[in-house]
């Protein structure tokens, strides 16, 4: 967990510092050769939602999805994003909960925060927090945030059911989980699960999206759906799996159809007693 979490905030930490020599970040690995037709990353926002954003906020975009579209946030809502990175999305989640609302970033990575924060400097956001954490352990109290959203994150978490029971945790009675993230259908083959390279690149650490909903419930939320966003082919697993140094030609076909992005959503029960952080409580918490 500890390498683990390690060598992600490095990843991360070089994304950003990339985008700050104006370079685009990519989901592929660093130094790969993906860029800007990275499969996983590539047209995930409407040229309209991009428009007045900083341009650093942008290209340091790594995400699967746009959470901020489809989680339905509301004016005045209370909105927490798991691993904000350069900001996009806390800044879209701003700008719809306007100034009654309050978008919250947590990031680990020192220079992804450093770069969030002056993205929010230059967007002018007045309604927005960046937090030093890790998604393992939310720095706000029980029952504080309306909406968590989190785009292709989660699957880097080495302790996915702890993160899943701190966002139980942390959401208001009837609050709502509506994050991206990647996920398999079907086991992929041992070299990419043991392969560091595309666990970092938002592939290896994937959960199976039945799994997924079954930690989910097992949490304690209640309504848990995944919904396909972007399927991969064969094309996409060659970008990718080439990328990590992966043989393609042997491999490719294995995983054809079986690594999507999706749209995954939850609601903590409206009546919720105890301390809120559901069936997963360590027994001090409670």
């Amino acid at each position: 967990m500890k390498d683990l979490t390690r060598i992600v905030r490095e990843r991360y930490g070089l994304a950003a510092q990339q985008v700050t020599q104006g370079a685009k970040a990519g989901c592929c690995g660093t130094g790969s050769t993906c860029g800007s037709a990275d499969p996983i990353t590539r047209d995930l926002y409407l040229a309209e939602e991009m428009a007045g954003l900083p341009a650093e906020a942008v290209l340091a975009s790594l995400g699967c999805g746009n959470p901020t579209a489809l989680a339905e946030l509301k004016e005045g809502e209370v909105v927490l994003d798991l691993g904000s990175g350069g900001g996009i999305d806390v800044l879209l989640s701003a700008r719809r909960v306007g100034p009654t609302g309050k978008a919250y970033g947590l990031d680990m990575t020192d220079e992804m925060l450093a770069l969030a924060r002056e993205n929010q400097r230059k967007a002018g956001a007045s309604n927005v927090e960046f937090l030093k954490g890790q998604i393992e352990a939310i720095p706000l109290p029980d029952n504080s945030v309306d909406v968590i959203i989190s785009n292709c994150v989660i699957n880097l978490s080495g302790d996915k059911d702890r993160v899943i029971a701190e966002t139980f945790r942390v959401l208001k009675p009837g609050g709502r989980f509506a994050v991206s993230d990647v996920v398999t259908r079907g086991e992929l083959p041992e070299v990419i699960q043991k392969s560091m390279a595309l666990w970092t690149g938002c592939v290896a650490g994937a959960l199976d999206e039945r799994d997924y909903v079954a930690r989910l419930i097992r949490a304690g939320f209640v309504e848990a759906s995944v919904e396909p966003t972007r399927i991969y082919d064969v094309a996409d697993a060659q970008e990718f799996l080439g990328s990590a140094g992966v043989d393609v030609a042997a491999i490719a076909e294995q995983v054809d159809g079986k690594v999507m992005g999706a749209f995954i959503r939850a609601t903590k029960p409206a009546a919720s007693s105890g301390c809120g952080c559901g069936p997963t409580c360590r027994e001090g918490e409670r």
